[in-house]
Protein backbone atom coordinates (compact mmCIF):
# COMPACT_ATOMS: atom_id res chain seq x y z
CA UNK A 1 0.00 0.00 0.00
CA UNK A 2 1.31 3.39 -0.90
CA UNK A 3 1.90 5.91 2.20
CA UNK A 4 -0.44 8.79 0.26
CA UNK A 5 -3.12 6.05 0.64
CA UNK A 6 -2.79 5.22 4.14
CA UNK A 7 -3.51 9.21 4.79
CA UNK A 8 -6.75 8.50 4.19
CA UNK A 9 -7.10 5.37 6.11
CA UNK A 10 -8.89 7.51 9.31
CA UNK A 11 -11.05 10.57 9.51
CA UNK A 12 -10.15 13.55 10.95
CA UNK A 13 -11.63 15.86 13.64
CA UNK A 14 -11.72 19.26 13.49
CA UNK A 15 -10.98 20.18 17.06
CA UNK A 16 -9.42 18.21 20.10
CA UNK A 17 -8.30 14.88 20.61
CA UNK A 18 -9.50 11.43 20.06
CA UNK A 19 -8.15 7.99 20.20
CA UNK A 20 -8.83 5.54 17.60
CA UNK A 21 -9.08 1.55 16.96
CA UNK A 22 -6.55 -0.01 15.42
CA UNK A 23 -5.43 1.10 11.51
CA UNK A 24 -2.94 0.21 9.19
CA UNK A 25 0.74 0.91 9.94
CA UNK A 26 2.80 3.31 7.57
CA UNK A 27 5.64 0.61 6.07
CA UNK A 28 8.13 1.00 3.31
CA UNK A 29 8.44 -3.05 2.71
CA UNK A 30 7.14 -5.75 4.16
CA UNK A 31 8.67 -8.28 6.47
CA UNK A 32 8.56 -12.12 7.40
CA UNK A 33 5.91 -13.01 9.88
CA UNK A 34 6.36 -16.40 11.79
CA UNK A 35 10.02 -16.71 11.19
CA UNK A 36 11.67 -15.20 14.39
CA UNK A 37 11.05 -16.95 17.23
CA UNK A 38 10.72 -15.65 21.03
CA UNK A 39 14.27 -15.32 22.24
CA UNK A 40 13.03 -15.67 26.14
CA UNK A 41 10.48 -18.78 27.44
CA UNK A 42 8.72 -16.27 29.41
CA UNK A 43 5.72 -13.61 28.01
CA UNK A 44 7.03 -10.76 26.46
CA UNK A 45 6.68 -7.25 28.39
CA UNK A 46 8.88 -4.43 26.85
CA UNK A 47 10.42 -1.92 29.23
CA UNK A 48 11.73 -0.06 26.01
CA UNK A 49 11.11 0.22 22.68
CA UNK A 50 12.28 0.58 19.16
CA UNK A 51 12.73 4.28 18.24
CA UNK A 52 12.18 5.21 21.58
CA UNK A 53 14.03 8.90 22.75
CA UNK A 54 16.85 8.44 24.82
CA UNK A 55 19.41 10.48 26.23
CA UNK A 56 22.02 10.90 23.08
CA UNK A 57 20.54 8.39 20.84
CA UNK A 58 17.06 6.47 19.21
CA UNK A 59 16.91 3.50 20.99
CA UNK A 60 17.80 0.95 17.87
CA UNK A 61 16.47 -2.43 19.59
CA UNK A 62 13.07 -3.80 22.08
CA UNK A 63 13.94 -4.04 25.76
CA UNK A 64 12.46 -7.37 27.10
CA UNK A 65 11.83 -7.75 30.49
CA UNK A 66 13.84 -10.23 31.92
CA UNK A 67 11.44 -10.36 35.55
CA UNK A 68 13.95 -8.06 37.45
CA UNK A 69 16.46 -10.86 37.26
CA UNK A 70 20.08 -11.79 35.63
CA UNK A 71 20.36 -15.67 34.38
CA UNK A 72 16.99 -16.37 32.54
CA UNK A 73 17.89 -19.26 29.18
CA UNK A 74 18.21 -16.75 25.79
CA UNK A 75 17.56 -18.40 22.96
CA UNK A 76 18.98 -18.30 19.28
CA UNK A 77 14.91 -16.40 17.73
CA UNK A 78 16.06 -18.21 14.11
CA UNK A 79 18.01 -20.79 12.19
CA UNK A 80 21.69 -19.23 11.60
CA UNK A 81 25.41 -19.11 12.49
CA UNK A 82 27.01 -16.48 15.27
CA UNK A 83 28.44 -13.84 13.33
CA UNK A 84 29.92 -11.66 15.96
CA UNK A 85 30.66 -11.70 19.96
CA UNK A 86 31.32 -9.14 21.51
CA UNK A 87 32.49 -7.80 25.17
CA UNK A 88 32.11 -4.27 26.05
CA UNK A 89 33.21 -1.98 29.21
CA UNK A 90 29.89 -0.28 28.66
CA UNK A 91 27.91 -0.46 25.92
CA UNK A 92 26.11 -3.69 25.08
CA UNK A 93 28.07 -5.33 27.56
CA UNK A 94 28.07 -9.31 26.68
CA UNK A 95 26.80 -9.37 23.05
CA UNK A 96 26.15 -12.03 20.31
CA UNK A 97 24.73 -11.49 16.96
CA UNK A 98 23.73 -14.16 14.25
CA UNK A 99 23.17 -14.22 10.79
CA UNK A 100 20.23 -15.98 9.50
CA UNK A 101 19.72 -16.66 5.92
CA UNK A 102 16.70 -14.55 5.25
CA UNK A 103 19.27 -11.97 5.42
CA UNK A 104 18.54 -10.48 9.05
CA UNK A 105 21.04 -10.69 11.37
CA UNK A 106 19.97 -10.96 15.31
CA UNK A 107 21.66 -9.17 18.29
CA UNK A 108 21.84 -10.31 22.34
CA UNK A 109 22.83 -7.68 24.28
CA UNK A 110 23.53 -7.53 28.12
CA UNK A 111 23.63 -10.88 28.85
CA UNK A 112 25.48 -12.56 32.02
CA UNK A 113 27.26 -15.06 30.66
CA UNK A 114 28.01 -16.88 26.69
CA UNK A 115 27.18 -20.75 26.50
CA UNK A 116 29.89 -22.68 26.88
CA UNK A 117 31.04 -22.90 23.28
CA UNK A 118 31.11 -19.38 23.13
CA UNK A 119 32.65 -18.61 26.51
CA UNK A 120 35.64 -20.61 25.33
CA UNK A 121 36.15 -18.68 22.28
CA UNK A 122 35.84 -15.57 24.50
CA UNK A 123 38.19 -16.33 27.26
CA UNK A 124 40.54 -17.63 24.60
CA UNK A 125 40.51 -14.37 22.84
CA UNK A 126 40.93 -12.51 26.14
CA UNK A 127 43.95 -14.12 27.06
CA UNK A 128 45.18 -14.25 23.22
CA UNK A 129 45.02 -9.73 23.54
CA UNK A 130 45.48 -9.73 27.31
CA UNK A 131 42.18 -7.53 27.41
CA UNK A 132 39.22 -8.10 28.93
CA UNK A 133 37.05 -6.07 26.14
CA UNK A 134 36.94 -8.20 22.87
CA UNK A 135 34.89 -8.17 19.40
CA UNK A 136 35.61 -11.28 17.53
CA UNK A 137 34.00 -12.03 13.91
CA UNK A 138 33.15 -14.86 13.55
CA UNK A 139 32.49 -17.45 9.96
CA UNK A 140 29.80 -19.20 9.25
CA UNK A 141 31.36 -23.14 9.95
CA UNK A 142 32.36 -21.51 13.60
CA UNK A 143 28.93 -21.59 15.39
CA UNK A 144 25.94 -22.75 13.65
CA UNK A 145 22.71 -22.39 15.76
CA UNK A 146 19.39 -23.69 15.38
CA UNK A 147 16.36 -21.80 16.50
CA UNK A 148 15.66 -22.10 19.73
CA UNK A 149 19.06 -23.42 20.72
CA UNK A 150 20.27 -21.92 23.89
CA UNK A 151 23.04 -18.96 23.59
CA UNK A 152 23.31 -17.90 27.36
CA UNK A 153 21.63 -16.20 30.05
CA UNK A 154 20.08 -12.44 30.19
CA UNK A 155 22.01 -10.40 32.46
CA UNK A 156 22.62 -6.72 33.36
CA UNK A 157 26.15 -5.91 31.68
CA UNK A 158 27.53 -3.00 29.99
CA UNK A 159 25.87 -0.08 30.27
CA UNK A 160 22.48 -1.70 31.30
CA UNK A 161 20.75 0.05 34.34
CA UNK A 162 18.94 -3.01 35.58
CA UNK A 163 18.28 -6.30 34.45
CA UNK A 164 16.78 -6.81 30.93
CA UNK A 165 17.18 -7.93 27.28
CA UNK A 166 18.37 -5.80 24.30
CA UNK A 167 17.28 -6.97 21.14
CA UNK A 168 17.41 -5.83 18.04
CA UNK A 169 16.90 -7.60 14.40
CA UNK A 170 19.26 -5.91 11.82
CA UNK A 171 19.64 -5.94 7.95
CA UNK A 172 22.77 -8.23 7.76
CA UNK A 173 24.11 -6.08 4.59
CA UNK A 174 23.46 -2.85 5.43
CA UNK A 175 23.75 -3.15 9.64
CA UNK A 176 20.72 -0.99 9.76
CA UNK A 177 18.66 -2.05 12.73
CA UNK A 178 14.47 -2.20 11.86
CA UNK A 179 11.82 -2.79 13.99
CA UNK A 180 11.79 -6.07 15.56
CA UNK A 181 7.74 -5.92 16.35
CA UNK A 182 7.12 -5.30 12.73
CA UNK A 183 8.47 -9.28 12.00
CA UNK A 184 5.91 -10.31 14.57
CA UNK A 185 7.53 -9.97 17.50
CA UNK A 186 5.14 -8.08 19.35
CA UNK A 187 4.08 -7.18 22.88
CA UNK A 188 0.80 -6.98 24.28
CA UNK A 189 -0.43 -3.66 22.89
CA UNK A 190 -3.72 -2.33 23.05
CA UNK A 191 -3.42 1.20 24.56
CA UNK A 192 -3.26 4.02 22.03
CA UNK A 193 -0.20 7.01 22.18
CA UNK A 194 -0.57 9.40 24.85
CA UNK A 195 -0.62 13.36 23.52
CA UNK A 196 0.79 14.89 26.30
CA UNK A 197 1.21 18.36 24.69
CA UNK A 198 1.82 20.49 21.28
CA UNK A 199 4.18 23.21 20.92
CA UNK A 200 4.33 26.19 18.54
CA UNK A 201 7.63 27.39 17.32
CA UNK A 202 7.77 31.05 15.58
CA UNK A 203 10.46 30.34 13.41
CA UNK A 204 10.89 33.69 11.14
CA UNK A 205 14.27 33.82 9.58
CA UNK A 206 16.59 33.05 12.54
CA UNK A 207 18.37 29.69 13.37
CA UNK A 208 16.63 27.49 15.89
CA UNK A 209 18.15 28.14 19.38
CA UNK A 210 17.30 28.57 23.22
CA UNK A 211 15.79 31.77 22.16
CA UNK A 212 12.92 30.38 19.75
CA UNK A 213 9.72 31.57 20.28
CA UNK A 214 7.69 28.76 21.50
CA UNK A 215 4.00 28.22 23.20
CA UNK A 216 2.98 25.40 24.73
CA UNK A 217 -0.70 24.60 23.82
CA UNK A 218 -3.37 22.96 26.22
CA UNK A 219 -4.88 20.33 24.70
CA UNK A 220 -8.27 21.52 25.59
CA UNK A 221 -7.93 25.09 24.67
CA UNK A 222 -10.31 25.06 21.39
CA UNK A 223 -9.03 28.79 20.81
CA UNK A 224 -7.57 29.70 16.92
CA UNK A 225 -4.00 30.00 17.07
CA UNK A 226 -2.32 33.09 16.14
CA UNK A 227 0.57 32.79 13.54
CA UNK A 228 2.35 35.32 12.11
CA UNK A 229 5.28 34.01 9.17
CA UNK A 230 7.00 31.07 9.20
CA UNK A 231 6.11 28.46 11.77
CA UNK A 232 7.18 24.84 12.84
CA UNK A 233 5.35 22.40 15.25
CA UNK A 234 5.88 20.11 17.89
CA UNK A 235 4.60 17.44 20.12
CA UNK A 236 5.09 15.43 23.23
CA UNK A 237 4.03 12.16 22.82
CA UNK A 238 4.30 8.58 24.21
CA UNK A 239 2.96 5.27 24.22
CA UNK A 240 2.16 2.35 26.61
CA UNK A 241 1.81 -1.00 26.94
CA UNK A 242 -0.89 -3.18 28.25
CA UNK A 243 0.28 -4.11 32.25
CA UNK A 244 3.18 -1.50 32.39
CA UNK A 245 4.04 1.79 32.88
CA UNK A 246 6.69 1.93 30.96
CA UNK A 247 6.81 5.30 28.35
CA UNK A 248 7.51 3.66 25.19
CA UNK A 249 8.32 5.03 21.97
CA UNK A 250 5.65 5.73 19.18
CA UNK A 251 5.45 4.16 15.91
CA UNK A 252 4.97 6.87 13.55
CA UNK A 253 3.91 10.87 14.01
CA UNK A 254 1.86 12.73 11.04
CA UNK A 255 1.31 16.23 10.70
CA UNK A 256 -1.17 17.31 8.68
CA UNK A 257 -2.42 20.88 7.37
CA UNK A 258 -5.97 21.02 6.04
CA UNK A 259 -5.48 17.16 5.66
CA UNK A 260 -2.63 17.42 3.60
CA UNK A 261 0.58 15.92 4.80
CA UNK A 262 3.29 18.15 6.24
CA UNK A 263 5.51 15.51 7.73
CA UNK A 264 5.68 11.58 8.49
CA UNK A 265 8.44 10.60 11.32
CA UNK A 266 8.16 6.61 11.20
CA UNK A 267 10.40 4.62 13.13
CA UNK A 268 10.90 1.81 10.96
CA UNK A 269 14.46 1.78 10.45
CA UNK A 270 17.32 3.59 11.98
CA UNK A 271 20.94 4.22 11.26
CA UNK A 272 23.60 4.20 13.41
CA UNK A 273 25.51 6.76 11.79
CA UNK A 274 22.27 9.17 12.38
CA UNK A 275 21.56 7.97 15.86
CA UNK A 276 22.53 11.15 17.33
CA UNK A 277 21.15 13.61 15.67
CA UNK A 278 18.12 12.89 18.19
CA UNK A 279 19.79 16.61 19.78
CA UNK A 280 18.51 17.85 16.73
CA UNK A 281 15.07 16.43 16.45
CA UNK A 282 13.67 17.59 19.44
CA UNK A 283 13.77 20.22 21.37
CA UNK A 284 17.02 20.07 22.52
CA UNK A 285 17.39 23.74 24.49
CA UNK A 286 13.61 22.98 26.17
CA UNK A 287 15.31 19.20 27.44
CA UNK A 288 18.19 20.81 28.82
CA UNK A 289 15.42 22.77 30.52
CA UNK A 290 13.11 20.90 31.84
CA UNK A 291 13.68 17.44 30.95
CA UNK A 292 10.83 17.25 28.17
CA UNK A 293 11.25 16.34 24.78
CA UNK A 294 9.08 17.69 22.57
CA UNK A 295 9.58 15.90 18.88
CA UNK A 296 9.86 18.15 15.99
CA UNK A 297 8.30 17.70 13.00
CA UNK A 298 10.09 20.24 10.94
CA UNK A 299 13.75 19.70 10.08
CA UNK A 300 17.32 21.53 10.88
CA UNK A 301 18.87 22.37 7.66
CA UNK A 302 21.98 19.78 8.10
CA UNK A 303 20.26 17.29 9.93
CA UNK A 304 20.95 14.38 8.62
CA UNK A 305 18.14 12.01 10.36
CA UNK A 306 16.29 9.50 7.94
CA UNK A 307 13.19 8.93 10.41
CA UNK A 308 11.26 11.73 8.30
CA UNK A 309 9.73 9.50 5.39
CA UNK A 310 7.28 12.76 4.46
CA UNK A 311 8.84 16.20 4.59
CA UNK A 312 7.34 19.52 3.01
CA UNK A 313 10.60 21.57 2.45
CA UNK A 314 11.81 21.61 6.17
CA UNK A 315 8.68 20.82 7.93
CA UNK A 316 7.88 24.45 8.59
CA UNK A 317 4.43 26.01 7.63
CA UNK A 318 4.10 29.85 6.40
CA UNK A 319 0.36 30.49 6.17
CA UNK A 320 -0.53 32.16 2.62
CA UNK A 321 -4.01 33.66 3.59
CA UNK A 322 -6.07 34.99 6.54
CA UNK A 323 -8.42 31.92 7.04
CA UNK A 324 -8.47 29.53 9.52
CA UNK A 325 -6.88 26.14 9.13
CA UNK A 326 -6.79 23.02 10.59
CA UNK A 327 -3.55 21.40 11.85
CA UNK A 328 -3.18 17.51 12.77
CA UNK A 329 -1.19 15.15 14.83
CA UNK A 330 -1.98 11.57 14.15
CA UNK A 331 0.19 9.28 16.34
CA UNK A 332 0.68 5.40 16.11
CA UNK A 333 2.36 2.88 17.89
CA UNK A 334 3.47 -0.57 16.06
CA UNK A 335 0.14 -2.13 16.56
CA UNK A 336 -2.04 0.70 14.96
CA UNK A 337 -3.28 1.95 18.09
CA UNK A 338 -4.22 5.36 17.32
CA UNK A 339 -4.10 9.07 18.59
CA UNK A 340 -5.18 12.93 16.96
CA UNK A 341 -5.02 16.18 17.98
CA UNK A 342 -6.72 18.86 15.76
CA UNK A 343 -6.07 22.23 16.81
CA UNK A 344 -7.08 25.44 14.34
CA UNK A 345 -4.53 28.27 13.03
CA UNK A 346 -4.92 31.34 11.64
CA UNK A 347 -2.34 34.06 10.15
CA UNK A 348 -2.67 37.21 11.96
CA UNK A 349 -0.09 40.19 11.22
CA UNK A 350 -1.48 41.69 14.69
CA UNK A 351 0.46 38.75 16.31
CA UNK A 352 4.12 39.58 17.01
CA UNK A 353 5.69 36.98 18.71
CA UNK A 354 8.41 38.37 21.52
CA UNK A 355 11.92 37.38 20.36
CA UNK A 356 14.96 37.97 21.99
CA UNK A 357 17.67 39.59 19.76
CA UNK A 358 20.52 37.06 18.84
CA UNK A 359 23.69 38.49 18.65
CA UNK A 360 27.13 36.77 19.01
CA UNK A 361 30.55 37.23 18.63
CA UNK A 362 30.66 35.50 15.53
CA UNK A 363 28.29 34.19 12.81
CA UNK A 364 29.11 30.43 12.42
CA UNK A 365 27.52 28.68 9.07
CA UNK A 366 26.77 24.67 9.45
CA UNK A 367 28.12 24.34 5.83
CA UNK A 368 31.68 25.69 6.02
CA UNK A 369 34.39 25.19 8.66
CA UNK A 370 34.10 27.52 11.34
CA UNK A 371 36.93 29.13 13.30
CA UNK A 372 36.95 31.19 16.52
CA UNK A 373 40.36 32.69 17.86
CA UNK A 374 41.20 34.73 21.01
CA UNK A 375 44.10 35.05 23.23
CA UNK A 376 43.81 31.77 25.05
CA UNK A 377 41.46 30.28 23.20
CA UNK A 378 40.64 28.46 19.61
CA UNK A 379 37.78 26.82 18.21
CA UNK A 380 38.02 24.87 14.92
CA UNK A 381 34.24 23.72 14.21
CA UNK A 382 33.84 21.18 11.14
CA UNK A 383 31.38 21.65 8.10
CA UNK A 384 29.46 18.89 9.54
CA UNK A 385 29.18 19.84 13.10
CA UNK A 386 26.52 22.55 13.13
CA UNK A 387 22.87 21.55 12.56
CA UNK A 388 22.17 25.06 11.77
CA UNK A 389 23.26 28.48 11.51
CA UNK A 390 24.74 29.73 14.86
CA UNK A 391 25.34 33.13 16.36
CA UNK A 392 28.41 31.98 18.35
CA UNK A 393 28.89 33.15 21.81
CA UNK A 394 32.26 33.54 23.39
CA UNK A 395 33.78 34.60 26.85
CA UNK A 396 36.49 34.65 29.40
CA UNK A 397 36.30 33.86 32.78
CA UNK A 398 38.35 33.66 35.96
CA UNK A 399 40.94 31.16 36.81
CA UNK A 400 39.24 28.17 39.18
CA UNK A 401 41.33 27.28 42.31
CA UNK A 402 42.57 23.85 40.54
CA UNK A 403 42.92 25.72 37.13
CA UNK A 404 45.93 26.41 35.47
CA UNK A 405 43.85 28.57 32.65
CA UNK A 406 40.70 31.16 32.52
CA UNK A 407 37.73 29.60 32.60
CA UNK A 408 37.04 29.17 28.34
CA UNK A 409 32.63 30.32 27.97
CA UNK A 410 32.62 28.41 24.60
CA UNK A 411 28.78 29.32 23.55
CA UNK A 412 26.26 27.41 25.83
CA UNK A 413 25.00 24.15 26.41
CA UNK A 414 21.95 25.12 24.89
CA UNK A 415 23.23 24.15 21.22
CA UNK A 416 23.63 19.97 19.94
CA UNK A 417 26.98 19.35 17.63
CA UNK A 418 26.67 16.20 15.30
CA UNK A 419 30.02 16.02 15.16
CA UNK A 420 32.90 16.73 17.44
CA UNK A 421 35.20 20.15 16.88
CA UNK A 422 38.35 20.78 18.50
CA UNK A 423 39.23 22.68 21.31
CA UNK A 424 42.28 24.66 22.49
CA UNK A 425 42.72 26.75 25.64
CA UNK A 426 46.06 27.90 26.27
CA UNK A 427 47.46 27.59 30.19
CA UNK A 428 49.00 29.75 32.02
CA UNK A 429 52.26 29.88 33.59
CA UNK A 430 51.52 27.64 36.81
CA UNK A 431 51.58 24.26 34.16
CA UNK A 432 55.28 24.26 34.48
CA UNK A 433 56.95 21.51 32.12
CA UNK A 434 56.23 18.43 34.60
CA UNK A 435 52.83 18.99 34.97
CA UNK A 436 52.22 19.45 31.22
CA UNK A 437 51.59 15.73 30.71
CA UNK A 438 49.29 15.44 33.10
CA UNK A 439 46.91 18.54 31.73
CA UNK A 440 43.15 17.84 31.07
CA UNK A 441 40.29 19.76 29.90
CA UNK A 442 37.03 19.68 32.60
CA UNK A 443 34.02 21.40 32.54
CA UNK A 444 32.71 23.15 35.40
CA UNK A 445 31.63 20.08 37.38
CA UNK A 446 34.99 18.62 36.27
CA UNK A 447 34.42 16.34 34.02
CA UNK A 448 36.93 15.21 31.87
CA UNK A 449 36.95 16.29 28.44
CA UNK A 450 40.21 15.00 27.62
CA UNK A 451 43.42 16.69 26.52
CA UNK A 452 46.62 16.81 25.92
CA UNK A 453 49.69 19.46 26.17
CA UNK A 454 50.57 20.57 22.64
CA UNK A 455 52.94 23.15 21.29
CA UNK A 456 51.65 25.67 23.77
CA UNK A 457 48.01 24.40 24.36
CA UNK A 458 46.03 22.00 25.67
CA UNK A 459 43.97 20.56 23.15
CA UNK A 460 41.19 17.83 22.82
CA UNK A 461 38.04 17.46 21.20
CA UNK A 462 34.49 17.47 22.21
CA UNK A 463 30.89 16.95 20.79
CA UNK A 464 29.63 19.67 23.59
CA UNK A 465 30.08 23.95 23.64
CA UNK A 466 30.06 25.09 27.46
CA UNK A 467 32.38 26.28 30.04
CA UNK A 468 35.94 24.70 30.26
CA UNK A 469 39.50 25.58 31.87
CA UNK A 470 42.54 23.12 32.52
CA UNK A 471 43.59 21.27 35.50
CA UNK A 472 45.97 18.23 36.13
CA UNK A 473 45.15 14.95 37.26
CA UNK A 474 48.08 13.71 39.12
CA UNK A 475 46.43 11.25 41.36
CA UNK A 476 46.26 7.70 40.87
CA UNK A 477 43.27 5.62 40.47
CA UNK A 478 42.01 3.75 44.06
CA UNK A 479 42.07 -0.24 44.62
CA UNK A 480 39.60 -1.12 47.44
CA UNK A 481 40.17 -5.25 47.84
CA UNK A 482 36.85 -6.76 48.45
CA UNK A 483 37.43 -10.39 49.72
CA UNK A 484 41.15 -10.70 49.84
CA UNK A 485 44.23 -9.55 52.39
CA UNK A 486 47.76 -10.68 52.96
CA UNK A 487 47.74 -14.20 53.40
CA UNK A 488 44.56 -14.92 53.52
CA UNK A 489 42.87 -18.70 52.24
CA UNK A 490 40.70 -18.12 49.31
CA UNK A 491 40.24 -22.20 49.12
CA UNK A 492 36.67 -21.46 49.27
CA UNK A 493 36.07 -18.70 47.47
CA UNK A 494 35.97 -19.10 43.59
CA UNK A 495 36.80 -15.35 42.62
CA UNK A 496 38.73 -12.47 44.07
CA UNK A 497 36.95 -9.12 44.27
CA UNK A 498 37.74 -5.15 43.89
CA UNK A 499 36.30 -1.93 43.64
CA UNK A 500 38.45 0.45 41.59
CA UNK A 501 37.75 4.22 41.47
CA UNK A 502 39.57 7.33 39.25
CA UNK A 503 38.93 10.60 40.39
CA UNK A 504 39.46 12.45 36.92
CA UNK A 505 40.52 11.59 33.56
CA UNK A 506 39.11 8.13 34.08
CA UNK A 507 40.06 4.10 34.19
CA UNK A 508 42.27 3.54 30.80
CA UNK A 509 43.27 0.43 32.10
CA UNK A 510 43.62 -2.82 34.67
CA UNK A 511 46.16 -5.74 34.47
CA UNK A 512 45.99 -9.04 36.65
CA UNK A 513 48.62 -11.17 37.48
CA UNK A 514 49.04 -14.38 39.41
CA UNK A 515 52.76 -15.22 40.22
CA UNK A 516 53.49 -13.09 37.41
CA UNK A 517 51.65 -14.74 34.69
CA UNK A 518 48.86 -12.44 33.26
CA UNK A 519 44.81 -13.64 34.28
CA UNK A 520 41.77 -11.93 33.10
CA UNK A 521 40.13 -9.66 35.16
CA UNK A 522 36.45 -8.94 34.14
CA UNK A 523 35.18 -5.26 34.86
CA UNK A 524 31.83 -3.80 35.46
CA UNK A 525 32.08 0.19 34.83
CA UNK A 526 28.96 0.77 36.48
CA UNK A 527 29.53 -0.67 39.83
CA UNK A 528 33.23 -0.02 39.98
CA UNK A 529 33.69 -3.63 40.41
CA UNK A 530 36.92 -5.82 38.80
CA UNK A 531 36.82 -9.25 39.47
CA UNK A 532 39.20 -12.26 38.94
CA UNK A 533 37.38 -16.12 38.59
CA UNK A 534 39.70 -18.18 39.66
CA UNK A 535 40.96 -20.54 36.86
CA UNK A 536 40.57 -24.39 37.92
CA UNK A 537 44.21 -25.10 36.95
CA UNK A 538 45.74 -23.18 39.37
CA UNK A 539 47.52 -25.47 41.32
CA UNK A 540 47.22 -25.28 45.31
CA UNK A 541 49.34 -23.54 47.16
CA UNK A 542 50.97 -20.10 47.97
CA UNK A 543 50.59 -17.36 44.98
CA UNK A 544 50.92 -13.73 44.59
CA UNK A 545 48.75 -11.35 43.07
CA UNK A 546 49.57 -8.65 41.29
CA UNK A 547 47.27 -5.61 40.10
CA UNK A 548 47.65 -3.01 37.82
CA UNK A 549 44.81 0.24 36.96
CA UNK A 550 46.38 2.90 35.17
CA UNK A 551 44.02 5.90 34.18
CA UNK A 552 44.12 8.03 30.72
CA UNK A 553 47.25 10.29 32.30
CA UNK A 554 49.42 7.73 33.01
CA UNK A 555 48.72 7.78 37.05
CA UNK A 556 49.44 3.94 37.74
CA UNK A 557 48.12 2.38 41.30
CA UNK A 558 49.50 -1.56 41.89
CA UNK A 559 47.74 -3.77 44.50
CA UNK A 560 50.44 -6.49 45.76
CA UNK A 561 49.61 -9.52 47.86
CA UNK A 562 49.71 -12.99 48.66
CA UNK A 563 47.41 -15.55 49.24
CA UNK A 564 46.67 -19.37 49.30
CA UNK A 565 44.24 -21.14 47.26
Amino acid sequence: MKISQLFAAIGLLCHGTVVLAQSPVIKTREYPQGYFGSPLAIPPQASGTFGELRSTHFHAGDDYRTQQRVGLPLFAVADGYVSRVRVQIGGGGNSVYINHPNGYTSVYLHMHEFNAQLAAIVKAKQYELRRFDVDIPLDETAVPVKKGARIGLTGNSGSSQGPHLHFEIRDTKTEAPLNPQLFGLKFPDNVPPTIHGITIYDLADEPFSEHTPRRHLSLKDNQVIPVNGRFGVGINTVDRHNGTSFNNGVYSIELLLDNSPVSTVLFEALSFSTSGTIHSYVDYPYYILKKTRVQKSFKDPNNPVNIFHVLEGDGSITLADDKEHSLTYRVRDVHGNTSTHTFMVRNDPSYVPVRQRTTGTAMFRYDRENRFEAENIEVIIPPSALYDHLHFNYHQGAQPKDGYSMIQHVHNRFIPLAESYELKIRPNESLTDDLKPKAIIVDLERKSQGGNFDSGWVRTKTRAFGSFYITVDTIAPSIHPQNIGEGKDMGATSRVNFKIFDDLSGIQSFNGYIDGDWVLMEYDAKSRSLWHVFEDHLPRGKHRLRLEVIDWKENKQVYEVNFIK
